[in-house]
């Protein structure tokens, strides 16, 4: 497919193309990081202007779905990218909209090759990466988590690029935050309930 007309607009486009802001916070890591909105702020405004429309369907190529990022000109040339949604629960909506929203940010970014710092990859590094009994147990940890739901949407979205010791780590971190369900304990944390018992036993004692 010809590719001119198109590539003469991506060209007087990115000229125009802001740097997506870091707006948004990923709780477990810390940092801030351009969202879905910020990348599109930085790139759709400038595409429009001259005749390209950014569309991102999904799309099923050998059994696996991918977000299609394409930039579709008003003379019918396009440009387009996939990108892989991943999600860490089969059967859950929730973490499926988390995998689709995080391939539309990234494939945005990708193709119109926005500028942003996103540091919810932090962990992503030459260490081993994550093992698959880790994320058998961060998955269910977090099932039982206290932590925002935000937060724990952070860690569904981030956790495949875990290496083993930041995936230690977050399994720590989670062992923390677990809710009780013994009755009486629901509302507090283990670490909680722990120190209720310890300091009644030495009320007991004294």
């Amino acid at each position: 497919m010809e590719t001119k007309q198109i590539a003469a607009a991506l060209v007087k486009a990115q000229m125009e193309m802001q740097t997506a802001i870091k707006d948004s916070k990923n709780p477990f890591f810390k940092s801030n990081y351009a969202d879905l909105n910020s990348i599109r702020e930085a790139c759709v405004p400038a595409l429009n202007k001259y005749g390209i429309v950014l569309l991102q369907p999904i799309v099923q190529v050998n059994e696996k779905n991918y977000v299609k990022t394409l930039l579709l000109h008003e003379s019918g040339e396009s440009i387009e990218c996939l990108t892989e949604i991943i999600y860490s629960k089969a059967n859950d909506a929730q973490a499926q909209g988390s995998g689709i929203t995080y391939a539309r940010r990234y494939g945005m970014q990708s193709l119109c090759c926005i500028a942003a710092d996103d540091d919810d990859d932090a962990n992503s590094s030459d260490g081993t990466k994550i093992m698959f009994n880790q994320i058998t147990i961060i998955e269910n940890l977090l099932s039982g988590s206290s932590i925002a739901q935000e937060e724990k949407e952070a860690i569904e979205r981030s956790m495949n690029t875990f290496t083993v010791e930041r995936a230690a780590q977050c399994i720590e971190y989670l062992k923390g935050s677990q809710v009780d369900r013994i009755s009486g304990g629901m509302g507090y944390s283990a670490t909680d309930v722990n120190n209720k018992v310890k300091a009644k036993l030495k009320d007991e004692r004294a």
